[in-house]
């Protein structure tokens, strides 16, 4: 039986929000209190209580086929082993339905996806013979926002034993329970402190403390790894990442977004905004939530300085997405809502997404090959701020400030009041900075073997030259690197100033070429320029050629210096020059080397950055 008329206790006591469809109905608002469901709820902000006709969608806790959530009042989440007991009880009751394994983590635990199609596909090309879109829906990125999960495992069995079969009549539906298998069994109740719920939830970083979502453009991480092969495997035309938010308290129980339309995936942010968020958004109104845009603020504790538009690079799942042309859409639902409310916004949101799909699948594919194919003449590597010429009318929740005894700071006290703030001023990274000509292909030489075998994660073509061969080509040569003072994701990251010289040179047997025009192009195009923030170079792949390993003693570039300035009266002419350089002058380590570096013994490959660029 459908649940028409919850318990009273447990709406209360897990409730926090509004889903007011304006503000002008405030006055209905059941007086904020702080909620006592989880045991952080006497540190967050008060709860409001929440009612909305998604609650229909729950089934009794002693329901045949109630999921391990509805069976716990609707605030637990399951373990890794009885979430797959449960979904393997469900496949076992129908042909819709098959698990494939993406791969193992590093603890040995497989990343299993489930395949729902009508036909019972079962591997790629069995998916593909069907002819429908396919949505591709990832939970766990971060384990502790596990909310995709039990959304879909209810939408799963409402497909299968329920009343929404037709859901797969146009179009597929590829989910992964967990993603970050190995972080979702590190469970405690003290993960997440500003989350309500579940009451146990696993951690935001990987066995090898690695955050899946800075990991897409180096794909270091075994899962990441493993969930590139599946994109590219079974070539989803859309691709959803669940996640749960920080920061602010405000109205809005699920938030959604993707790269901007200035970006490299036009025409698919025109579909994303124009034909998937109208039917989206509507849909999780009428059934009681309140949908947003990604909420960033400039200050958390003052929230008229406005909000932050993001347009993220390619180490996040959306500006992956935008980077290799697959829609992406980041979910955040608001983590001081209660879990019960997330998994249902959730999904209400996966069932619109599925019909808005299959309605609209055409004009999506459409959009996705424009995007793959208009080989851009000029990509923009980096971008600068700009105030949006369209302010933000924000529902969010009053607050006052109060002098902390403890910090000393002034500290946001969230009232649980609802607040419209009008036309607040958003920030966002939308003017173009660093730009590049497209070249017409890359050449990697064999010895950089990581970098070319991440480059095939990605699913990047490449050709390997048979026969060495002699080309003009363009080579970066790079200077003033900076290396980060600390480690970053595994990584020691550095930038550099980069100059292009044309050069002409042999490549060896077994040399690498990468052709830009070709669907993941502009991907590899910000993989390899080396100013571009998610290069290869940039994550580190390439810091050996920043170290010096010859070097000349000071008895030798004495006399040899002697000898070149008699020989070249030009580079005397250059000497004087760079003596005008108080700094240079006074410093004969740097005299004795600029003499070094312009001489036939310096190492002609120092600070060279070995992909060359054909015109």
């Amino acid at each position: 039986m459908r649940f028409k008329h919850l318990s009273a206790a447990i709406l209360i006591s897990l409730s926090s929000s509004s889903v007011l469809a304006s503000d002008e109905v405030t006055s209905q608002l059941v007086e904020p209190q702080i909620a006592t469901t989880y045991i952080n709820d006497a540190i967050l902000p008060p709860a409001i209580e929440w009612h909305g006709k998604s609650e229909a969608l729950l089934l009794d806790a002693d329901d045949e086929w109630a999921t391990p959530f509805e069976q716990n009042g609707l605030k637990t989440s399951p373990s890794y082993d009885k979430t797959f007991a449960w979904l393997d009880k469900l496949i076992e009751q129908t042909d819709k339905l098959k698990k494939v394994s993406l791969g193992k983590s590093p603890q040995g635990r497989d990343i299993w996806m489930i395949i729902a199609s009508s036909e019972g596909a079962g591997s790629p090309e069995e998916l593909q013979k069907n002819g429908k879109a396919s949505v591709l829906v990832q939970a766990g990125i971060h384990s502790g926002e596990i909310d995709g999960k039990d959304a879909g495992m209810m939408l799963l069995r409402d497909i299968v034993i329920g009343d929404k079969g037709a859901l797969l009549d146009n179009a597929n539906l590829l989910f992964v329970p967990i993603f970050s298998v190995d972080a979702h069994e590190r469970s405690t109740q003290y993960n997440r402190v500003n989350q309500r719920g579940p009451v146990n939830m696993g951690w935001r970083t990987t066995s090898k403390n690695l955050n899946l979502n800075r990991d897409y453009a180096k794909a270091d991480a075994l899962e990441m790894q493993h969930m590139l092969h599946a994109i590219n495997e079974w070539q989803p035309a859309l691709y959803i990442d669940v996640h749960v938010t920080d920061g602010i308290d405000y109205q809005y129980d699920v938030t959604f977004g993707y790269n901007q339309p200035q970006g490299l995936s036009p025409a698919s942010y025109r579909w994303l905004e124009q034909s998937y968020r109208p039917a989206i958004e509507a849909e999780l109104s009428a059934q009681g939530h309140i949908p947003g845009q990604l909420i960033f603020a400039l200050d958390n504790t003052d929230i008229t300085k406005g909000m932050s538009l993001w347009n993220p690079s390619p180490r996040y799942s959306n500006g992956y997405g935008d980077a290799r042309h697959l829609p992406t859409i980041l979910i955040e639902n608001h983590s001081l809502k209660p879990f019960k409310q997330r998994v249902l916004g959730t999904y209400v949101m996966l069932e619109a997404t599925l019909k808005t799909v299959s309605e609209q699948s055409t004009k999506l594919r459409s959009a996705i090959q424009q995007d793959k194919y208009s080989y851009s003449p000029q990509l923009t590597l980096t971008w600068k701020e700009k105030q949006q010429e369209k302010g933000w009318d924000f529902k969010g929740i009053s607050y006052r400030l109060e002098q902390s005894a403890i910090s000393g700071n002034d500290v946001v006290r969230w009232t649980g009041e609802p607040k419209l703030y009008p036309n607040l001023p958003v920030m966002g990274n939308s003017v173009a900075d660093i730009r590049v000509h497209r070249p017409s292909a890359y050449y990697i030489p064999p010895q950089w073997a990581d970098v070319i075998k991440r480059l095939d994660i990605h699913g990047i073509r490449m050709t390997r030259l048979e026969t060495a061969t002699q080309l003009s080509v363009d080579q970066y040569h790079l200077s003033q690197p900076v290396f980060s003072g600390k480690d970053y994701e595994g990584r020691q990251r550095v930038s550099a100033q980069a100059v292009l010289n044309p050069i002409d040179t042999l490549l060896p047997v077994g040399t690498v070429k990468i052709d830009t025009r070709q669907p993941l192009g502009d991907l590899a195009i910000l993989l390899l320029e080396p100013q571009s923030p998610d290069s290869l170079l940039q994550w580190g792949f390439f810091n050996p050629i920043f170290t010096r390993t010859e070097y000349i003693e000071n008895y030798a570039v004495e006399p040899l210096a002697a000898q070149m300035l008699q020989e070249n009266p030009k580079l005397q002419q250059a000497f004087n020059e760079a003596l005008k350089d108080e700094a240079f002058a006074t410093d004969p380590k740097a005299r004795l080397r600029w003499f070094y570096q312009r001489s036939p013994y310096f190492d002609d490959n120092y600070e060279k950055y070995p992909v060359l660029r054909q015109r």
